[in-house]
């Protein structure tokens, strides 16, 4: 009876010091991390504020490398940034970076104004010369360039922004934030009366012009006046102009590693603005010709004018339309066929 009442003394021991280590091992397991919370908790509201304060004075938070690696690349980060890689300097000569700016301001500013804004996204801007070792630490080579740093985890290809084919208006990069975070932006733009200006002065440019010859309308019913009006609208639209009216792509593309400008696009799905207006003027030029060709053949002009109109219209014809294949060549990669080259 001793000895058992001896083992059983012992076996209580045992387990009081047993529960003793193991509530030892708990609050050394789970003590540590619960500081280690609170520190991240605590760096986390202050990079939130931070945010949040900079945004308060402007939509658009200016970043150079060690607001980047601090705010952005750093953990833990619970918020989305959209941001605008460019170069705005005017030694940079980036065309392209300015008219993509405005159109990020517009949609930043129209978040930063919304009735729905939180803390959830933000906007930011890294210029070259403000954050070079940014744009080496990405393996970044052109500029603009809009790529969205998700909440969780590393950007996606999908994070990067397809400037070449949506182009860099406002509402395009909206469909992609929301697109990218679930967040949707309407677009609020600044009130523009250029437009209804030039509209106006047409309409009274013309209303003048029947005033002054209300007398002799003949020339409505001129055929060459309504022939020469939809040709002209015809080859505005067969250039792509509707196509840059909807996306709102850049005028060119300069490389600002090398400099290079780029007025074609490489793809069949994108186009330039530049490029529109070339492949306008070419299809002008092969329209002439033809008008050239028709009026050498029923015109009632002797016989030697006649004869500089055909070869002036057949030059025109064949130079132009070479072109045009090559152009088109350039963006369908391997089409076959080719005129002159």
């Amino acid at each position: 009876s001793s000895f058992r009442s001896v083992f059983g003394a012992v076996a209580a021991s045992e387990m009081f010091y047993k529960l003793l280590i193991i509530a030892f091992l708990a609050v050394s397991l789970y003590g540590t991390p619960s500081d280690g919370q609170k520190k991240k908790e605590t760096l986390l509201s202050e990079k939130v504020s931070q945010m949040m304060e900079w945004t308060s004075k402007r939509a658009v938070i200016r970043l150079n490398g060690e607001k980047f690696r601090r705010l952005i690349r750093a953990p833990p980060r619970n918020y989305s940034v959209i941001i605008m890689f460019t170069a705005l300097q005017p030694q940079r000569q980036c065309g392209v970076c300015k008219q993509a700016d405005e159109e990020f301001q517009i949609l930043a500013n129209s978040w930063r104004y919304s009735s729905a804004f939180t803390n959830r996204i933000f906007f930011g801007m890294v210029d070259f010369d403000e954050g070079s070792d940014v744009f080496q630490m990405l393996n970044m080579n052109s500029a603009p360039t809009f790529i969205n740093f998700p909440a969780k985890g590393k950007p996606k290809p999908a994070d990067t922004y397809e400037l070449q084919v949506r182009g860099f208006a406002a509402e395009q990069l909206a469909r992609w934030v929301a697109d990218r975070t679930d967040v949707h932006i309407r677009v609020i733009r600044p009130p523009n009366y250029a437009g209804p200006l030039m509209l106006g002065l047409l309409l009274a440019f013309i209303g003048s012009l029947a005033y002054l010859r209300r007398n002799n309308l003949e020339f409505l019913f001129n055929k060459n006046v309504w022939a020469f009006s939809a040709l002209s609208f015809v080859l505005i639209m067969t250039s792509g102009q509707m196509w840059n009216h909807i996306r709102g792509p850049p005028y060119a593309h300069k490389n600002p590693n090398t400099g290079q400008v780029s007025y074609i696009h490489g793809s069949s799905q994108a186009q330039f603005v530049a490029e529109t207006h070339i492949v306008l003027l070419f299809n002008a030029a092969v329209t002439l010709g033809m008008v050239l060709l028709h009026e050498a053949a029923t015109s009632d002009l002797d016989i030697g004018k006649r004869k500089i109109m055909c070869v002036a219209g057949i030059g025109l014809v064949v130079l132009f339309f070479s072109w045009l294949l090559s152009i088109f060549r350039a963006k369908y990669h391997g089409y076959p066929y080719s005129f002159l080259e």
